[in-house]
């Protein structure tokens, strides 16, 4: 074998700025230019003549994982371990000499580009997983997998702290195996004496750096009750990052790094971006339960001011009219007939109202599917529920195509619906209502028309004149929990709600646009040139506010 199987090849090598290298037939180095024996890691070519190379001779080998995205799509990716140092990932491409003997190879050190385009990618993950409907613990879960997964770390951890901010939960994992016990195990360790980092950086709010860990948790026997769950995973050095929302801590973010991982600023940059969308993850739960909590509060506080004013009084109506016939009862005489028919029927006209508003209250709570009834049938079913409870006479009038309506939507409607006839009963004093409900010009509209006293009679502002958007100032359910509820269901979907008031009465009208069906495109039939794409339905993308983006 020549010394030089390439023509030319010192001038060549000297001055190309990547990496070149001549390979035999078995895969091992014959030459390097200077560039490829540092990216390889050597001081000298000569380090690594005779050795094996990380590239393959034959065609097959897996491509460049960002191919679609790169000017050079036909490269393909091969993984250098050096004797010391980090690992490092190249591109290349291999050519064949004509003779066969020999197989040239240009290659270039891919690593930290490849590494930022992982780590885009998972915070990329990350915020879908934010936006998806899952629970807290699985949606850092897999926070801690794109870490992990990104970066190569060995392994990551994501403890928040509780309500109170003074207990630390173990709520997001990967690469260390679920213990129920390691939390006490952990704090057995701070009882013993040993210092827990992740407590620095919640009080210093910053980052903590601890190189060469696990060798000094191994020497200590303050941490011997965790030693073996430790042990398992193969880790170095650590770094606990703060999740911080709000200007407050909200938990901590522990990373295991592998050996020989080193630990630079941008490593603490890309887990400083992770935490932060962990903390996000955390006051995203934390707003969402307050939001809940605050709901059944107000529900309960409706509930009990509906019983006070007609189940409660019906009740102790009843007992009035209990205890005068027992009064009569008491006197010892005969009791005449037309008393005791009038006491019966009066019990019983209460008892048959109160009856009326428990299962009022109870379709409320629970009303008929809009999925397995449909919209129309759900209101129809609120209507008669309402007219045999209260007496107002209400005119229910329905348009087409309603069973087109999607099951959320319906359920949205419905309730909109079920607080604008609650007010209705509750203050405007109506003999009369009247609700068209239909589908026109893909749209769905509601209106509830009521011949009551209106808003300022009833003991509000005067109704203002329709502002922006369809919102009405000045009115006294402006500041009220159910008219913003009611506006906040309609404008989840793009839609809008007007209150005009006046003497005359009170009317809620309410317009929602439904999802359009659009053409996609579609394979054309091959033996019909005039034969054109069928219509598709097409989400909204409206649909990622409703899981909560």
């Amino acid at each position: 074998m020549s010394a030089s199987p390439l023509v030319g090849w010192d001038d060549v090598a000297a001055v190309a700025p990547d990496g070149l290298a001549v390979l035999d037939r078995e895969g091992q180095f014959v030459r390097l230019n200077p560039a490829g024996a540092a990216m390889c890691g050597a001081r000298e070519e000569s380090d690594l003549l005779g050795t094996p190379s990380p590239f393959a001779l034959a065609e097959g080998d897996c491509t460049c994982p960002t191919g679609l995205l790169e000017e050079r799509s036909q490269e393909r990716v091969a993984h250098w371990v050096p004797a010391s140092g980090a690992r490092r990932e190249f591109a290349y491409r291999a050519r064949a000499l004509p003779d066969s003997r020999y197989t040239v190879v240009s290659f270039r050190d891919m690593t930290a580009a490849w590494h930022r385009q992982r780590r885009i990618a998972a915070i990329a993950q990350t915020s879908i997983a934010l936006a998806s409907e899952g629970s807290l613990g699985s949606t850092l879960d897999a926070v801690a997998r794109q870490i992990v997964q990104a970066d190569g770390l060995a392994g990551v951890q994501i403890l928040i702290l509780d309500s109170t901010g003074r207990e630390l939960r173990l709520m997001g994992s990967a690469g260390l195996r679920h213990w129920d016990a390691f939390l006490d195990r952990l704090l057995e360790c701070r009882d013993r004496g040993a210092q827990l980092c992740m407590l620095d950086t919640l009080r210093e709010r910053k980052p903590i750096v601890v190189p060469h860990r696990w060798a000094q948790i191994r020497a200590d026997a303050a941490w011997e009750p965790l030693h073996a769950y430790l042990g398992e995973l193969n880790w170095d050095s650590f770094v606990s990052v703060p999740l911080m929302a709000r200007g407050r801590p909200e938990g901590v973010l522990n990373a295991y790094f592998a050996p020989g991982q080193e630990i630079g600023g941008g490593t603490l940059e890309f887990l400083a971006a992770m935490a932060e969308q962990a903390a996000l993850a955390v006051d995203y739960a934390t707003l969402l339960q307050r939001e809940r909590e605050g709901a059944r509060r107000n529900e309960r506080q409706r509930l009990a001011r509906d019983l006070h004013d007609s189940i409660v009084q019906q009740v102790f109506s009843i007992g009035m009219q209990a205890n005068a016939a027992g009064v009569l009862g008491a006197r010892g005489g005969p009791l005449p007939a037309e008393a005791v028919r009038k006491f019966a029927d009066e019990v019983g006209a209460l008892s048959q109202t109160v009856l009326a508003d428990l299962r009022a209250m109870v379709h409320e709570l629970r009303p008929p599917s809009s999925t397995r009834l449909g919209l129309e049938d759900a209101v129809t079913a609120l209507v008669k529920s309402t007219e045999n409870r209260t007496g107002l006479g209400i005119r229910l009038l329905y348009g087409v195509d309603l069973d087109a309506v999607a099951p959320d939507l319906a359920e949205d409607m419905y309730r909109i619906l079920a607080e604008a006839i609650h007010n209705v009963v509750k203050h405007a004093e109506a003999t009369t209502v009247t609700i068209r409900l239909g589908v026109r010009d893909h749209t769905l509209t509601a209106s509830v028309r009521d011949d009551g006293r209106g808003l300022a009679e009833s003991g509000g502002r005067s109704a203002a004149p329709e502002g922006e958007g369809g919102r009405t100032p000045g009115t006294a359910w402006d500041h009220g929990y159910g008219l913003t509820t009611m506006r906040e269901r309609a404008e989840r979907w793009g839609g809008t709600m007007r209150i005009r008031s006046g003497k005359s009465g009170t009317a809620v009208r309410v317009v929602i646009p439904l999802p359009v069906r659009v053409p996609e495109p579609q394979p054309t039939d091959p033996e019909d040139p005039g034969s054109t794409p069928a219509a598709v339905p097409l989400r909204e993308t409206r649909d990622s506010a409703r899981s909560g983006s």
